[in-house]
């Protein structure tokens, strides 16, 4: 789920793809009936998601020494009752496919964009006004739709710390970064969030959620940051100190600037494994690993590797940048990524799943689509589960037929495509950048809201825009 989960999640739905597993059922992989499920099995999911928003705001010095172990612990409360029902052939193979096909390379994504990221130093002297830092959140939400909303968010994120480092009132800014930056702006093009950038792989045309996306983001990106203007002028005048003046002679520049030819790149590698079908597969205990995927990330480990190089550590030491983020989202989206095994697959199982109920909302009487059920239902569960598999499932449902989608069913991908990529702002496990955003923002000692904290932000300013969009597109 941190994933909603859940960025750079485009292995994730890869993993997901019911293709892959008749394929791996062709190979004799061991399996089990996700039907016989009970929702008694997403316990120890729900157990490190509570963990995760409980420990930090009731323990915080316990948490920060013991949050490896916890992640463990739960993981190990699935897989040990998991290897017991099912066998230790088949925990193995949800494992070892759990680890190939989608956290290692999911990491490896997020590596490389929070590394190379990491190397671009905006220097000068920015203050953070409101019309400042409304026009930095509309700029990174415009770039997310390019460089996805990890890799726009991990290159604004420094910068927006930095002008607003004078600030007492500033915690409202990075929520509404939040929102913006590692979610709602990367609504645009496949390359922006992982959802999109599966529907393109299953088919659906690039430019697709450019046309169709392209209103739904308007409104609800211009609603936010009409708000966040209002709000942040509010707060603005209730400062106790003031704003520190620009100096002329010292105008923005960028240092490190190599590190956006080498975000190219990542975008490249990435794009690399959707449309480079080498026909070359090989196996590790029954998983089945593409050459083009172990080239995209051998890829972008390199670009990780050259941005260290070529990078002058002085741009790295002024962004204060160190791998605490990465080394705590890696230890917790293991254990998310192991326990959340029963919860996809109950939703996978469909309308013969433990979830039926909620999987026979997106229909009617009549057998048509429900298209603000699709939206809502998309979107809470990719809220707190990872969006990228939600998407999928919910496309699947919708029939997982691109061109029908495309065409006559165009509505219910639109409803699947906003409520995956929009409500992945619901919870800091929503989208993986939305928990590096709080992570380096406590770093640089802001206290960000607590889990339900946050939640009660997005209850408030996101939920009625929600609201607005199914009545303006999906009624």
């Amino acid at each position: 789920m941190m994933r909603s989960l859940s960025a750079a999640l485009i292995l994730v739905v890869l993993a997901c793809d019911p293709a892959l597993a008749a394929e791996n059922a062709h190979h004799g992989a061991p399996h089990f009936d996700a039907t016989s499920l009970g929702l008694i099995w997403a316990v120890p999911f729900v157990g490190i998601l509570l963990s995760i928003a409980i420990f930090p705001l009731a323990a915080p010095s316990f948490w920060h020494h013991h949050f490896g172990k916890i992640s463990a612990l739960w993981a190990l409360l699935f897989l040990a009752p998991f290897t017991l029902q099912y066998g230790f052939d088949v925990a193995l193979y949800e494992v070892v496919h759990t680890a190939f096909l989608e956290y290692i390379p999911f990491i490896i994504l997020l590596l490389s964009l929070y590394t190379v990221a990491g190397g671009v130093r905006l220097r000068g002297r920015l203050s953070g006004t409101p019309a400042t830092n409304t026009g930095m959140l509309a700029l990174g939400t415009l770039a997310a739709s390019f460089m996805g909303t990890t890799g726009a968010a991990m290159l604004f994120i420094r910068p927006m710390l930095d002008a607003n480092d004078w600030r007492h009132y500033r915690v409202h800014t990075f929520v509404f970064f939040i929102f913006l930056v590692a979610n709602i702006g990367g609504s645009l093009t496949p390359l922006g969030d992982p959802p999109l950038f599966l529907g393109f792989l299953k088919g659906v045309n690039f430019f697709w959620t450019t046309t169709h996306m392209f209103l739904p983001l308007l409104v609800i990106a211009g609603a936010l940051l009409l708000i966040y203007y209002l709000l942040d002028s509010l707060v603005h005048r209730k400062e106790p100190g003031h704003s520190p003046k620009v100096e002329q002679e010292e105008p923005l520049s960028l240092g490190g600037s190599i590190n956006l030819l080498l975000l190219l790149g990542v975008v490249g590698g990435v794009l690399l494994s959707g449309l480079w079908k080498s026909g070359i597969t090989f196996e590790i205990y029954h998983v089945p690993i593409k050459l083009q995927n172990v080239a995209r990330d051998l890829i972008l480990l390199a670009l990780a590797g050259l941005s260290l190089v070529v990078t002058d550590r002085e741009h790295r030491r002024a962004n204060a940048f160190t791998w605490f983020p990465i080394i705590e989202v890696a230890k917790l989206f293991a254990g998310i990524f192991i326990t959340i095994i029963p919860a996809i697959a109950i939703l996978r199982a469909g309308t013969d799943g433990a979830l039926a109920p909620v999987v026979s909302m997106v229909f009617d009487a009549e057998g048509n689509p429900n298209q603000p059920m699709f939206f809502w239902l998309t979107g809470i569960l990719s809220g707190f589960l990872d969006n990228a598999p939600t998407y999928l499932v919910f496309f699947n449902t919708a029939g997982g037929d691109a061109q029908e989608l495309m065409g006559p069913m165009a509505d219910t991908l639109l409803a699947i495509s906003c409520g995956a990529v929009f409500m992945g702002a619901m919870t800091y496990i929503g989208n993986a950048p939305n928990f590096m955003v709080r992570s380096i923002c406590e770093e640089r000692g802001l206290p960000m809201p607590s889990f339900f904290g946050f939640v009660l932000w997005s209850a408030v300013f996101l939920v009625p825009l929600y609201l607005l969009l199914t009545w303006l597109f999906f009624m």
